[in-house]
């Protein structure tokens, strides 16, 4: 029951002799746009609610719905952060009151939806500013009144009409700008890794343009680092989520002063206090050609009419070659992406059966015995004659014993990539764009539509043969040491550090089948280490220096230049039967 006392009068209407408890709505579709501002909306409802005897209470009693950059016409008001909040809890309040129809809905269905609910828990809906300009009250607390919700479903056919007319507008004028170089629209989320600015004075100084967001750039900046330090997408996630980095849906929520979260695709209902990084939002992130700069529209770059890429900024965050190489880097990641931070496996990816040369896979017993690695070959389809097991301590023990031996004292390096630059990519990309175009070619039933078409199919021949006259240029590879050895780094890095390390060198373990009584202690005889990566010849010639070093302390080396006659071992009771000469 409302706390409001009121008396009907046939003249008057409803007379209110106690103040109402409203709720001030303020919504915003567009955060530039000046003209409907929420200072101009807050005004508007305060004069209405004065006059209608409706408080808004203050301080931390204060009741306001504000929702901004939040559409109408897709959001309902059940559906809007704010409103729906108080739409939520009817009986904290007995009026909503607006500045304007068109800030409540902008349909049918969502106007109906809302009378109901009004009339359900008998609530007041205000208007400040209706048709005409006069203020609009519709008071469903009489349940048998049915022209309230008549009055707002005629209004609201009016409002639906006007925002079928405004959507046609907007969609126009977004067409306009996508076809301007640098302009952006203003509203809505901009691509990750910017953020809207007023446009400088030298390109114009009218509208918006975009320009590089620091937070979002250091992060992009980290990803790449560690895709290059041969990191796998599933592992930078895993690292951007454990140190709290906003997902690009949730850095825009915290730009805007949003709740960050929310609904989620497939469950009904489920939603998320934060969203989280995932291999898919950072490969989308990552080959999405904005990185460059360019306008794209509905998954395709936006072109002029020579067909290069309408530029939406004049500070692109990559240049073509390092997204091409980013490119690269996830195309070879995606050939064998079975590194995993998961598991505490070392020798994944290194050791292997013998037998058939497939993968062992350590295997933890339930009953407390030792980890084991094993041939599993019935899991891929074929049988292995000898399969290979191997205890999981003796081999990660003896690989990275050998491991160490070999490369320990070595130094590592970095190598520093200055990138090239390659037409391929992009010229294979606009290719296949241009052979989707022609796939249309002949459908247009008008003349206009024909002509528009065939303006795009030239733009897209004329980049395609601009693009083939670019000569490729090679990337170089500077190598510079680090001041530390493997051995160094091997006792900083985790496990999946070190597993890092020995696929990189090229390590493969081989483990044949064991004998009777080989679980005792681990019979080296079994193993077969190897290196094949850029290490092994390093490693080829540190064993060599090993071995002269121990030759020469063992006093058996002659001085250089020397030439040598063994002899037989001489009797111990007679002279000796030959002799050693250094000449």
């Amino acid at each position: 029951m409302n706390t409001a006392s009121q008396q009907p009068s046939p003249l008057a209407g409803t007379v209110y002799t106690e103040t109402l408890r409203g709720v001030r709505c303020v919504r915003l579709s567009v955060l530039t746009d000046e003209t409907t501002s929420p200072e101009r909306q807050r005004e508007a409802d305060d004069t209405a609610a004065a006059a209608l005897n409706i408080d808004f209470g203050d301080g931390d009693q204060l009741r306001e719905a504000v929702d901004l950059d939040v559409s109408a016409s897709t959001f309902s008001p059940f559906d809007r952060p704010q409103l729906g909040g108080w739409l939520a809890r009817p009986d904290e309040f007995d009026a909503l009151v607006w500045w304007r129809f068109d800030r409540a809905i902008r349909s049918m269905a969502h106007m109906h939806e809302l009378a109901q609910w009004a009339r359900t828990h008998r609530k007041m809906l205000v208007f400040a500013e209706g048709i005409g300009g006069g203020r609009l009250v519709f008071d469903f607390r009489n349940p048998m009144d049915p022209m309230a919700e008549f009055q707002m479903m005629m209004l609201a056919f009016a409002a639906q009409v006007e925002a079928q007319s405004i959507k046609d507008r907007v969609t126009g004028a977004m067409a306009a700008l996508r076809g301007m170089a640098l302009r952006w629209r203003g509203g809505g989320r901009p691509p990750y890794g910017y953020m809207p600015a007023p446009m400088p004075k030298e390109h114009g100084g009218v509208g918006w343009t975009l320009v590089p967001d620091p937070d979002a750039v250091a992060v992009i900046e980290r990803i790449a680092r560690e895709l290059f330090e041969g990191k796998t997408v599933s592992a930078i996630a895993v690292g951007l989520n454990a140190d709290k980095i906003p997902t690009p849906r949730d850095h825009w929520a915290i730009k805007k002063d949003r709740k960050t979260g929310g609904k989620t695709g497939g469950v009904k209902g489920l939603a998320k206090e934060a969203f989280l990084w995932n291999p898919t939002v950072i490969t989308r992130m990552l080959r999405n050609e904005t990185l460059l700069g360019w306008k794209m529209h509905k998954g395709k770059p936006v072109r002029d009419a020579e067909g290069n890429p309408i530029m939406a900024t004049a500070e692109p965050i990559m240049s073509r070659e390092e997204f091409d190489r980013i490119g690269a880097a996830l195309d070879a990641r995606s050939i064998d992406n079975g590194d995993r931070k998961d598991t505490d496996a070392l020798l994944l990816r290194v050791i292997h059966c013998d037998s058939c040369g497939g993968r062992m896979y350590l295997n933890k017993q339930d009953n407390k015995q030792r980890p084991t690695y094993k041939c599993n070959p019935y899991s891929r389809g074929f049988k292995c004659e000898a399969s290979a097991n191997i205890r999981g301590d003796w081999a990660d023990e003896y690989v990275e014993t050998e491991f160490l031996r070999r490369v320990g004292s070595i130094q590592t390096t970095r190598a520093v990539e200055i990138p090239g630059y390659d037409p391929e990519p992009e010229l294979r990309a606009t290719l296949a764009e241009f052979e989707e175009h022609q796939e249309q070619k002949g459908r247009q039933k008008s003349k206009h539509a024909a002509r528009a078409w065939q303006e795009r199919a030239d733009a897209l021949d004329a980049r395609i043969a601009d693009l083939e006259t670019r000569e490729k240029r090679e990337p170089q590879r500077v190598v510079t040491p680090t001041g530390k050895t493997f051995a160094d780094e091997w006792a900083e890095k985790d496990t999946a550090g070190r597993r890092a390390m020995l696929i990189e060198a090229g390590v493969h373990l081989n483990v044949r089948r064991g004998t009777r009584g080989g679980w005792r202690k681990l019979d080296t005889r079994r193993l077969d280490f190897t290196m094949s990566g850029e290490l092994d010849p390093a490693a080829e010639a540190l064993a060599g220096e090993a071995s002269a070093l121990e030759s020469e302390a063992r006093g058996d080396s002659p001085a250089p230049g020397s030439k040598i006659r063994m002899t037989d071992p001489a009797p111990a009771s007679t002279e000796p039967t030959g002799e050693l000469v250094a000449a």
